[in-house]
């Protein structure tokens, strides 16, 4: 069983940074692939970006491209979203996911069954 945790949102200025933490229980979740997503107010939860379980690849979606970087550190159990040049558009709760399943595709965990789930954290841009 594994547990994620999120920390890190708050509220931030536009073009201001932020950095989310997903932090895990768990032997396993080094194995796992993992990927933030985020739901804004009555809008649907949608993907954000996608890391392997060694880090050695990511994947982001088009709006966040070139602001957002995710990573990971297993000695940590631990996976962040380094967010720049925020946007009011980013105002959202930010989740963690890990898929569940050793060693799987990143690249195809936004159109798999995510077994795992934190509780989100909210990021609001406002000025």
């Amino acid at each position: 069983q594994v547990q994620l945790v999120e920390s890190g949102g708050g509220l931030v200025q536009p073009g201001g940074s932020l950095r989310l933490s997903c932090a895990a229980s768990g032997r396993t979740f080094s194995t796992y692939a993992v990927g933030w997503f985020r739901q804004a107010p009555g809008k649907e939860r949608d993907f954000v970006a996608t890391i392997s379980w060694n880090g050695g690849f990511t994947y982001y979606a088009d709006s966040v491209k070139g602001r957002f970087t995710i990573s990971r550190d297993n000695a940590k159990n631990t996976v962040y979203l380094q967010m720049s040049s925020l946007k009011p558009e980013d105002t959202a709760v930010y989740y963690c996911a890990a898929d569940g399943v050793p060693y799987q595709n990143a690249a195809t965990l936004p159109h798999r069954a995510i077994a795992y789930w934190g509780q989100g954290t909210q990021v609001t841009v406002s000025s």
